[in-house]
């Protein structure tokens, strides 16, 4: 297995389809690089405002006509319909929250909708909601919220742990960073990054991602490509 004959690939997940994706969808666009878009259908469209660390910032969703234009040079998977917290439902919802979903958004975009991550932060999914997903739905892959803090393929997609989070791990997001690009990779080597948009608000932190995208960009050993390109590459 390689990444269009790289044994290197790059790839990005931000959560909740708020409104600060554009601006971090134009970053990403500046750089060349590819990202996951994970949304909550039924949510699209609502404003809300969060309380993060102290400072209130906004958690207005993109529009759900505004969706397939928005997201149109990346990827968008399933969040389920309202962002439950699944380890806590019974069967039939999980299903129905994490299918309709897929449906939704693939209605929006007019694209195949292959994988997800689970909604919430901590511990939020179990193995028995993995298996049902696995068994019921048509999802490929799922992201959790563990940082592996590596590189390596992992054998469960269903379970799969992102390299890193970016707003609440920055040193190791840089320090990573540096590592993967230094490294001469003789086996298949993923760094996946996630958060949500909104958190650069908190700190105005905008400018130090961007850093970080410049640093991991344009390297002539490593593919970019989203979720669905980096984890079912054949």
């Amino acid at each position: 297995m390689a990444f269009q004959g790289k044994m290197k690939a790059v790839t990005f997940s931000y959560d909740d389809g708020v409104t600060q994706d554009r601006r971090l969808i134009e970053i990403l666009d500046r750089y060349q690089l590819k990202c996951t878009f994970n949304l909550n259908s039924e949510l699209l469209g609502k404003e809300n405002e969060l309380l993060r660390e102290g400072k209130i910032v906004s958690h207005n969703k993109i529009a759900p006509e505004d969706v397939a234009a928005v997201y149109a040079n990346h990827e968008v998977a399933a969040h389920t319909l309202t962002h439950p917290f699944l380890p806590k439902m019974d069967e039939q919802e999980i299903i129905r929250q994490v299918q309709e979903d897929q449906k939704n958004l693939e209605k929006l975009t007019g694209k195949p909708v292959v994988g997800m991550a689970y909604p919430g932060g901590g511990i939020n999914y179990d193995h028995r909601v993995a298996e049902i997903i696995r068994k019921h739905t048509a999802i490929q892959y799922a992201r959790t919220t563990v940082s592996s803090y590596s590189f390596d393929l992992q054998d469960d997609l269903l379970e799969f742990k992102p390299t890193v989070y970016h707003h609440r791990e920055w040193d190791q997001l840089f320090e990573l960073g540096e590592k993967f690009l230094s490294m001469k990779a003789d086996r298949p080597q993923i760094f996946y990054i996630w958060g949500h948009s909104y958190e650069f608000d908190i700190h105005d932190e905008w400018n130090r991602f961007e850093k970080f995208c410049a640093m991991i960009s344009g390297q002539d050993d490593i593919f970019y490509g989203t979720n669905a390109q980096v984890l079912l590459n054949p």
